[in-house]
This record gives C-alpha cells, sequence and structure tokens, in this order.
C-alpha cells in the first residue's frame, strides 16, 4: 500500500528513536526539522493507527505526561524494510509557496519603500535562523557525538545555512538595487515637476510634492 509522506516521517523518527508516542514525534519533528518540515497532529495520529494496522509499527506501551499517559509506539522489522525502500526512491520536492517571493515579484505596484522593507524584513528573519541552526550545530556536536545518525544531521543543517548565507548574500545585493531604484525615481519625478533638487522644490514652492511611484 502506498504510504504517505507523513508515513514515512513517523517511520524515520521512530528508526532514530523507539517508544515514542505522537506527542513526542511532533515534539521531535520540530525541534529537529521544523525549518524545512512540518506535520500536524491531524496528520500524525491517524497515520500511526494505520502504520499499526499495516504491522509497519506497533504499540510499545504507554508513556505518562502530566497527568495524561499517551500510547507509545516502536518500528518493526517490515517497518523498517519500509522505511529503506522509500529512502532509495527519488526525491519530490513540492514547488514552495512564498509569498515574500511573491510579494517582491509584484514590487512595482508597491508604494515606495516597501519592498526594501519587506527585504529588512527577510534579512532579520534569516539572520535568526542562521543563528538558530549554528546554535543546533553547536548542541549536536556536543551533546550527540557518538550518535550514528550525526553526520547526516551535520549534512542536513549544513546546507540549511549554506542556503540561509547566500540568502543573506542576496539580500544584501538586494537591498543596494533597490535603495538605488528607488533614488533614481526620486530623481526622475523631480525632473519631470522642473525642480533640479527637492530644495530647490521646496523653495521655489512651485511644485507639488513629487509622486514615488514608478
Amino acid at each position: 500500500m502506498k504510504n504517505s509522506r507523513t508515513a514515512y516521517v513517523l517511520l524515520g523518527g521512530l528508526s532514530i528513536q523507539s517508544n515514542l508516542s505522537g506527542y513526542e514525534l511532533h515534539q521531535a519533528i520540530q525541534e529537529n526539522f521544523g525549518s524545512f518540515w512540518g506535520e500536524s497532529y491531524g496528520q500524525i495520529y491517524p497515520t500511526l493507527k494505520r502504520l499499526v494496522a499495516e504491522g509497519l509499527i506497533e504499540a510499545s506501551g504507554s508513556a505518562t505526561f502530566g497527568k495524561k499517559r499517551r500510547q507509545t509506539y516502536a518500528l518493526t522489522d517490515a517497518g523498517r524494510v519500509c522505511l529503506r525502500e522509500w529512502l532509495a526512491q527519488p526525491f519530490q520536492n513540492d514547488p514552495p509557496r512564498n509569498e515574500f517571493m511573491l510579494k517582491l515579484f509584484f514590487g512595482r505596484e508597491a508604494a515606495p519603500g516597501v519592498a526594501l522593507a519587506h527585504v529588512r524584513e527577510l534579512q532579520e528573519r534569516n539572520r535568526r535562523m542562521l543563528a538558530t541552526l549554528e546554535g543546533i550545530e553547536k548542541m549536536a556536536r556536543a551533546h550527540q557525538s557518538k550518535d550514528p545518525n550525526l553526520p547526516y544531521w551535520m549534512l542536513t543543517l549544513g546546507l540549511g545555512m549554506a542556503l540561509t548565507r547566500a540568502a543573506l548574500d542576496w539580500g544584501e545585493g538586494a537591498l543596494a538595487q533597490l535603495a538605488a531604484r528607488e533614488a533614481a525615481q526620486v530623481l526622475n519625478d523631480l525632473n519631470k515637476a522642473g525642480c533640479p533638487t527637492l530644495e530647490d522644490c521646496a523653495e521655489s514652492r512651485k511644485c507639488r510634492k513629487p509622486s514615488l511611484r514608478g
């Protein structure tokens, strides 16, 4: 039976650590690769039940979290075979939905300064992301140095950091380009209004305030 990618995420999680509840699996997904993958509780719990029915995982007991007892699960031999078969298949990346890029694409219609503000915000988010990834890398090397999964975790983190640094480099160039374009637009509007500079326009009081729209 064809499984969803949610199923493979859960099989993969249980291959690293057994006897986890749906809640713990959700937490592990958020903590370990939440920057590039997400699963909701509404996806996790029905998938766990189906994986049990298919014999790919098994109920391994229960654990207490606060006042609640939660069912825990373990990977079966069949589940490990299923996971390895999926890992060998060609990967498929869905087209991303990136609102920042969409707004930038239509940026000519925005008011002056809007695109610049969006790029500055993206730069700040990427700086925070890079700091988070570097912190995860440091903790993983300090506390998981003997884990056989560590080389693969480091490769994944390395790609994430490389992409984030590349985005930061792009952002610096984008800010310079947008600032230059907006400055040129201001001069163009002044020339159309017959004012060589903003000071001249203000002094003569013969010109309306120039429009910065392109």
